[in-house]
């Protein structure tokens, strides 16, 4: 424990803390407004082993000065090796990191400083991946996502900030188990109850996929992937124009290099 403490409080001596966002933006349901705040963050995903790291080396190539952090596929170990290979980098800015659950505060303190880290997501409760540990000090940084097997409750968005609304598995949802499914019901429900505050996108596939989970070693059928085969299995955000964060973070093991060329496309068909 005494090294996790040491590791992130050397990096803290070196932050940044001149950055300034709004953390999120009002939905409603009438015409989509966009605002000059919105953005879309690339992502640098961890689930497929090993491919982090050539995403650490895309950093500078393209450069890039602001990213969105991942990190559900990375042990401690792991994330350490990260933040290490991230210090060495250009980088100046991740406005949003997806927990993971066995992250303890002194990471999130760490990301906050040296990054200027104020979006947090983490998944349900009810989710086997949900937050461990007491983030008192961060609970009104922190958003909790809808996944494909579950939508937050009340109790918890309300400890919590707001909703991290995940547009690739709600669409999954409808697809899956249609408009008037409980489970379609229940986002419509929080959505006109809490504030947004980041936006997850990935793919939407034509046909049902199997994911494999390899932490859980459990298959699930699906429409959303995080592997992206044609610009054109993005087209349905357009459908959720009126439920735009105005931070939209690109959650797909594709390059950063690819991802340039989402990010461009999601601005073209959203008009942004």
């Amino acid at each position: 424990m005494a090294n996790k403490s040491n590791i992130f409080s050397q990096g803290i001596k070196s932050c940044r803390n001149n950055l300034f966002f709004h953390p999120y933006s009002r939905q409603d349901s009438g015409t989509f407004k966009n605002t000059p705040d919105r953005k879309i963050l690339l992502g640098l995903t961890t689930i497929t082993r090993g491919e982090w790291e050539n995403k650490v080396r895309e950093i500078d190539k393209l450069g890039l000065r602001e990213i969105a952090l991942f990190l559900t596929g990375l042990d401690f170990k792991e994330r350490r090796e990260l933040y290490q290979l991230l210090e060495n980098t250009k980088l100046t800015s991740v406005p949003h990191v997806h927990l993971r659950n066995d992250m303890e505060i002194n990471e999130l303190n760490y990301l906050n400083n040296k990054f200027g880290t104020e979006i947090f997501n983490a998944h349900p409760e009810l989710d086997p991946y949900h937050l461990l540990f007491d983030y008192t000090n961060f609970e009104k940084k922190i958003y909790i996502e809808n996944t494909q097997e579950y939508v937050p409750a009340d109790n918890e968005l309300k400890k919590y900030a707001g909703l991290c609304l995940d547009l690739s598995h709600w669409e999954s949802v409808k697809l899956d188990k249609g408009e008037n499914s409980q489970e379609n019901l229940k986002i419509k429900k929080v959505l006109k109850k809490y504030k947004i505050a980041v936006n997850h996108i990935s793919a939407i596939k034509l046909n049902k996929i199997i994911h494999h989970d390899s932490f859980l070693n459990k298959d699930f059928h699906c429409y959303h992937s995080h592997l992206l085969g044609d610009l054109k299995e993005l087209d349905y955000v357009k459908k959720y124009k009126n439920y735009l964060a105005d931070t939209i973070s690109i959650e797909l093991e594709n390059s950063l290099s690819e991802q340039l060329e989402v990010k461009k496309y999601l601005e073209k068909i959203l008009n942004l």
